[in-house]
């Protein structure tokens, strides 16, 4: 939903007001089927010394000012995984919660700069567990969507497809970049082999997206959800390595119509591990400009004892879309972030 007519504008309301009701419905819905798993919802703070360690996520930055006058340089979260795995460490067992989020230089028919995650973790639980989650709920919003149901041949409702990241590179592109994730030559070889351009500046996670994003991803979940799964190790980001197969983590990602709606982890524990890709994502963030601060007080809990489990944040806005039909993530947004004038 575009254009220069303001959101709160009667007609452009009355246009979203049954997505909204539809929002509404699978927000209720959601919450009741956390609380019948056992599920406790939390709330974290917003305002973080660390909004997150992506290189690829642009946080906003703002200065928290003390009653005594000293400051320091704050980060609106980019997703409330640091605060909710401090409460995990503290033994808050079973936990959700549905958060508004910030990316900034984020804003297309799928993104915003701010808008609801929906994250939650189940201790001792598999990476399969959260996928099974992931795709239970979407049922629930299918449901709750009614009479509203999204449009075309996409079924929330049926079994999902299940695809390695091995397997979709296979079938899209003719090779698997797992046996080579220490060779970007022989990566950018095979790309290009397979018709993908790729530039000199490119390294090996530049080449990887190129083809993902533009061979992979606009077919995957066509005509219902996929879980694509095992990601290369290099990628973990926060998941632990498969310990059955070294090459790969355990990280999956479920889509629907080429959307990705959410993303999840077999979690990692380690805290020694935890500090050396902290580290490595803090080196490629001053790479390029940027700056980020890694939070102490996340490592010691970490160290304290985080329990193993599953852990997946889904793009609730996304969620809503998929069940609506909606084409525009301000369709189902009560009041969008404001364009500049």
């Amino acid at each position: 939903m575009t254009g220069s007519a303001p959101a709160w504008r009667p007609d452009k309301f009355e246009r979203r007001r049954p997505y909204l009701m539809a929002r509404n419905r699978i927000l209720k819905a959601m919450r009741q089927w956390f609380d019948e798993q056992g599920f406790s919802e939390v709330e974290t703070p917003a305002l973080q010394i660390s909004p997150g360690m992506e290189p690829n996520l642009n946080p906003f930055e703002t200065t928290l000012v003390e009653p005594d006058g000293s400051s320091q340089v704050m980060g609106l979260h980019t997703s409330p995984e640091f605060a909710m795995k401090k409460l995990l460490a503290a033994g808050a067992g079973p936990i959700f919660q549905i958060a508004r989020v910030y990316r900034n230089g984020e804003r297309s028919a799928t993104h915003h700069p701010e808008f609801t995650m929906l994250e939650w973790y189940r201790p001792g639980s598999s990476w399969k567990q959260g996928a099974i989650d992931t795709l239970r709920l979407l049922k629930v919003a299918a449901k709750a969507a009614f009479p509203l149901l999204q449009s075309g041949k996409f079924d929330p409702q049926a079994a999902a497809d299940w695809l390695t990241v091995s397997g979709a590179f296979q079938q899209k592109l003719g090779f698997d970049p797992l046996p080579l994730q220490n060779d970007e030559e022989a990566l950018r070889s095979a790309a290009n082999t397979a018709g993908i351009k790729t530039d000199e500046k490119d390294n090996w996670d530049d080449i990887f997206f190129r083809c993902l994003l533009n061979r992979i991803e606009p077919h995957l979940g066509t005509n219902k959800p996929l879980v694509l799964h095992h990601y290369p190790a290099r990628m973990a980001a926060l998941a632990q390595i498969d310990p059955l197969f070294p090459l790969a983590a355990e990280r999956f990602e479920v889509f629907a119509d080429g959307v990705e709606l959410a993303n999840g982890f077999g979690e990692l524990t380690d805290p020694e591990e935890y500090k050396r890709r902290f580290n490595a994502d803090l080196n490629a963030i001053t790479a390029t400009g940027g700056s980020r601060k890694i939070d102490e007080d996340f490592l010691n809990a970490v160290a304290h004892g985080l329990p193993s489990g599953s852990g997946v944040a889904m793009g609730f806005d996304r969620a809503v879309m998929l069940a609506t039909g909606a084409q525009h993530i301000e369709d189902v947004l009560w009041l969008p972030v404001g364009n500049p004038s």
